[in-house]
């Protein structure tokens, strides 16, 4: 059946869009991955790629016909000093990708779409404090989403129920609890920490200090890359509408992250915090019980076992950049 099902994933060049690309070509779907850069780090494995403007409605038009699936990851963010900095830029280009992406879907009977969303789009409210209480998808509303970047993802929330219930299209929502892995973006200022805090570590020396932002304190879950587009799947092959988590629920501070990934490095780290640099939220964490639910399923790899691949991965490209630095 999968051999006769074609499927766009919008943002083919980015971190998940990449990784999802390559899940659903291994499983027999026909992709076209669309995108305004090409992936990074590897060469797409979709069937047919497109570089394409996706705020642009002829351009969604175009990479949604003929298509059975789409899988909308197209955004325009980043790491917590990027979307406290780029709140229009942000808005602007996300609001029209998907606006559009969605509509064309429609004009062009897409039979199924689905939206990323993001655990950004829970009340600031509920996130005051490091021992913060796992959030639950009823947790949204009232809405005081995080500015800008989460306004913008709970507003397109609404837009794919009203697309369901208008128009009949079929779509899937998944709220994203800080997604991370290897072939994704480690420097250039859109990182996000686990990528940052590897990096640091690799460059680092042992016995050497690296920068914190904030006090450490602040509290997130984490969830590997493999689990988040398994995630994806299962959601998107369930008969589940409404917005659900897709993350994992251990909670951590930052100061714990930086002393797993130093015991992955074998270095002794010291750290240097830095309280003028944003910091998001003081504390979230994801309530995984409607995903057990849902899915009879749950992410699986451990948060030392995707740190640990993801620090190789970057450890490797910060030691290529300092050999090339050399050689040049």
């Amino acid at each position: 059946m999968t051999d006769q099902v074609r499927v766009l994933v919008t943002g083919a060049g980015g971190f998940i869009g990449h990784h999802l690309t390559k899940y659903l070509v291994d499983r027999g779907y026909w992709v076209r991955g669309v995108d305004i850069k090409e992936p990074e780090y590897e060469a797409t494995a979709a069937h047919e790629f497109k570089l394409l403007d996706l705020t642009k409605l002829e351009n969604c038009i175009q990479a949604t016909r003929e298509i059975d699936h789409v899988y909308g990851l197209a955004a325009n963010m980043g790491g917590i000093g990027f979307i406290e900095t780029h709140k229009a830029e942000i808005v602007r280009d996300s609001s029209l990708m998907n606006l559009h992406s969605i509509e064309a879907a429609r004009q062009n009977g897409v039979k199924r779409y689905f939206y990323t969303s993001s655990a950004c789009i829970y009340p600031g409210f509920k996130q005051k404090t490091a021992d913060v209480t796992p959030l639950k998808e009823e947790d949204a509303y009232p809405a005081d989403a995080e500015d800008g970047y989460g306004w913008e993802k709970l507003y397109m929330e609404r837009v794919c129920r009203h697309y369901t219930e208008d128009f009949g299209l079929d779509t899937r929502v998944v709220r994203f609890h800080n997604i991370f892995g290897p072939l994704g973006t480690y420097d250039g200022g859109r990182e996000k920490s686990p990528a940052a805090i590897c990096r640091k570590i690799a460059l680092a020396n042992d016995g050497d200090d690296i920068e914190v932002w904030g006090d450490g304190e602040q509290t997130r879950s984490y969830c590997y890359i493999d689990d988040c587009v398994e995630g994806i799947y299962r959601l998107m092959q369930s008969d589940h509408r409404e917005p659900i988590n897709l993350g994992q629920d251990r909670m951590i501070s930052i100061n714990e992250l930086v002393d797993i990934v130093s015991k992955i490095a074998g270095k002794r780290i010291g750290k240097r915090y830095d309280t003028t640099k944003p910091q998001g939220v003081r504390g979230r964490n994801s309530d995984n019980t409607r995903l057990r639910e849902v899915l009879k399923w749950e992410p699986q790899i451990s948060l030392e076992e995707g740190l640990a691949r993801t620090y190789h991965w970057i450890e490797a490209k910060v030691n290529q950049g300092r050999h090339s630095a050399v050689t040049v």
